[in-house]
């Protein structure tokens, strides 16, 4: 019975889940609204006439915004906004420290390569891609089936010449979806408070509760004259939307509905128990253990110098962000006994699968298989997470690397291929130069290396790096300075770029004779020979064990009710406002106040400092019509599913209103991507009225509220 009972624990709870938003009037409208929502599924999700769904946005493919205003106006977190306020800053205009404010159309900045893109329509399309499919198929000839079969669908599906679409697979590759698409490529910045608000409490607080961060951005997108999606040009006009969301100005109170809509990323729902004990115990471990030193270099250099500060912040947020999420999963999945949980489901499955004969002979080896496959690619996972950890932080490799593909190009496709490819390298490169520091990067090439060299069995590094270290005494200050000393690709960007543009066969061999390049060259040879195919071969057999399992469970365990793992595909979720109790004796409220930023403000602290002017209206009370009760409420917590690529999300009330702006989520609850937990895993939302608050008496840009439909005013809880 104890069993038993920890598993109905496993099944979805209210809370949980990541839903496709044209099942939701299948599936969840009725749960939804008997925990409080008052509109209807087709007001979420309709393809005949505006919906929320047309107020969202995948913002840049890695985040999620929303339509705001009939004037296209996009709200976004500050982080996904970052990388573009950070192109427009310089030292003397330094818009990550001082802010960015439009105070007119004409003063918007365009942000070439950004782009936003809506879901027009959801179809399943399954049994198309499926056609022909057998399971006497490997991997490989099956993906090949389905590539083929999706490929065909270019020519039958349904859109305009301005759509697009694309195919995703769900439930580990048992079905398969089509979302038909409309990208807008002219998106321009509008607004962006100071990093002091905007990335409050920056790495300290990142992941925790209380919060107090004013974690948002504003763009605006541009159409052709048509209103269709077109290439910047002067001559665009801002996009009229099929819908943007209303403002409510009425706040949350403990219990109150929340809706969380956007694009998710990647989540892992299904998983077994030995890969959650995986993941614990040898994955994340080794991830954390290798950023620890990367961000302690870069933390060094930029809190002296205030030009590489500029350079790596966007860099360095993008590290520390995971290091940070995978120590919560940690300790998460370890205090929630994630894999005792999961033990216990499937020894529930086998116990269902044992006693009928048909489900025996096909899933009963199923768990067994799937335990001594993760056993066997267990050290082959830890070599790819040190290779890529390392190598993808020393930007030697990436300068080096550039030249190499662009080598390859004049080898494999001729000089004509080779010519044109020029000015792209010398585009790509220049991006990198633009926040690359050869002091820190020589730094980061001697703390990784060695790292790399010393905890590595010997299989997995290459002979030429064994070489190297024992010539030097395993000393890698000194190879660093034999490597970085008098190298032009590593320390005299404009030269090399003015040189390839001149000259670019005499860059190209002086990149064959760089150090440092040929040791990454050796590095990427031996990791294709010793880790990649056998890599490849075991995850093939895993994925196939996995789709087998996920189909199995389906089957198996009917009481359930299953959602799809996230895959960058706009998905709903849905819970209450509530607080939790994170450990022993420390129980957390659902509001943080403007009072907590005070409470933290360390004056001229890199994360703890607070704008004067921000002092100065909390001080005289001076809230306009965004407090309440005399206090400026920030940011909150709800049970809302959320990860990755929700980012930017809209926080939405019962009546579909706009509430607030997802963020983050609490530490403790991290490892919602694996096991979602109700008494810990929590969404982190900056209150839309402390937005306001920033924009309009902050920022003096009330003009952009005045494009905004404010409603229940007068209605603070």
């Amino acid at each position: 019975m104890v069993a038993f009972l920890l598993f109905l624990g496993t099944a979805a709870h209210a809370d949980e889940g990541m839903w496709l938003p044209l099942f939701l009037q299948q599936l969840n409208e009725k749960q939804m609204r008997s925990m409080g929502m008052k509109i209807t599924a087709a007001d979420i999700y309709n393809i005949n006439k505006g919906s929320l769904k047309d107020a969202i946005v995948s913002f840049g493919g890695f985040c999620t915004g929303e339509v705001i205003s009939d004037k296209g106006l996009v709200l976004t977190n500050h982080h996904c906004g970052f990388d573009a306020v950070q192109n427009h800053s310089t030292l003397e205009r330094n818009y990550i420290r001082d802010g960015f404010w439009a105070k007119n159309k004409g003063e918007e900045i365009p942000n070439p390569g950004l782009f936003v893109t809506f879901i027009v329509r959801i179809e399943d399309v399954s049994k198309t891609a499926l056609a022909g499919v057998t399971p006497a198929m490997t991997e490989q000839e099956r993906s090949a089936a389905i590539d083929k079969n999706i490929a065909g669908l270019k020519t039958t599906v349904k859109r305009e010449a301005y759509q697009d679409f694309f195919v995703r697979s769900f439930f580990e590759g048992n079905q398969y979806f089509l979302f038909v698409t409309e990208t807008y490529k002219d998106v321009r910045l509008v607004g962006a408070p100071p990093s002091a608000i905007g990335n409050f409490g920056k790495d300290t607080d990142n992941w925790m509760w209380p919060r107090h961060t004013g974690d948002f951005s504003m763009f605006r997108i541009y159409a052709g004259k048509d209103n269709k999606p077109a290439d910047f040009s002067n001559e665009n006009v801002p996009y009229v939307p099929k819908k943007s969301l209303s403002i409510s100005l009425g706040g949350m109170k403990e219990g109150d509905f929340t809706m969380v809509f956007g694009f998710p990323g990647r989540t892992t729902q299904y998983l077994p128990a030995a890969a959650v004990d995986q993941i614990m115990q040898v994955n994340d471990p080794a991830k954390i253990a290798i950023r620890d030193k990367a961000l302690g270099v870069i933390d060094g250099f930029m809190r002296k110098d205030e030009k590489i500060k500029i350079q790596y912040a966007a860099k360095y947020a993008s590290i520390s962000n995971a290091w940070k999420k995978w120590q919560g999963e940690v300790l998460g999945l370890t205090s929630t006994k994630a894999v005792d949980k999961k033990k216990v489901y499937e020894a529930e499955f086998q116990k269902r699968v044992n006693a009928n004969p048909a489900w025996k002979e096909q899933y009963g080896s199923l768990l067994g298989d799937l335990e001594t496959s993760y056993a066997e690619i267990n050290k082959y996972g830890l070599a790819r997470d040190y290779f890529n950890e390392t190598i993808s932080r020393i930007e030697a490799f990436a300068l080096g690397a550039q030249l190499n593909n662009l080598a390859g190009i004049k080898q494999k496709n001729g000089d004509k291929a080779f010519k044109d490819a020029v000015p792209k390298t010398i585009d790509r490169l220049a991006d990198l130069y633009k926040e690359y520091s050869p002091e820190v990067d020589k730094q980061l090439f001697t703390v990784l290396m060695e790292k790399f060299t010393k905890d590595q069995p010997a299989e997995f590094l290459a002979p030429e790096l064994v070489a190297l270290a024992k010539s030097n005494d395993y000393n890698f200050s000194k190879i660093a300075d034999e490597f970085y000393t008098g190298n032009d690709l590593l320390n005299a960007g404009a030269k090399v770029l003015a040189n390839l543009q001149a000259n670019p066969d005499l860059v190209l061999m002086a990149n064959d004779l760089n150090k440092a390049n040929q040791l990454f060259i050796s590095l990427n040879a031996h990791y294709s020979a010793t880790v990649t195919r056998k890599l490849s071969g075991l995850q093939a057999k895993i994925n196939q064990l996995q789709r087998t399992y996920m189909k199995a469970q389906m089957e198996v365990m009917k009481e359930r009710k299953f959602y799809p793992d996230a895959n960058s595909t706009l998905r709903v979720t849905y819970g209450n406002v509530k607080g939790y109790q994170a450990r022993d004796a420390v129980k957390y409220d659902f509001y943080s106040y403007l009072d907590g930023v005070m409470e933290k403000y360390k004056p001229g602290d890199y994360e703890f400092d607070v704008p004067e002017k921000l002092r100065t209206l909390y001080k005289n009370k001076d809230y306009g019509p965004y407090g309440k009760n005399g206090k400026m409420p920030v940011c909150f917590i709800a049970m809302n599913h959320t990860t990755g690529g929700n980012s930017g999300s809209p926080a939405l009330d019962a009546s579909g209103n706009l509430v607030g702006l997802n963020f983050d989520r609490v530490w403790e609850g991290t490892m919602s991507d694996i096991n979602y937990d109700p008494s810990i895993c929590r969404n982190i939302m900056v209150d839309i009225r402390y937005v306001l608050f920033i924009i309009d008496k902050y920022a003096g840009a009330g003009h952009l509220v005045q494009e905004m439909k404010l409603v229940n005013k007068g209605k603070n809880p």
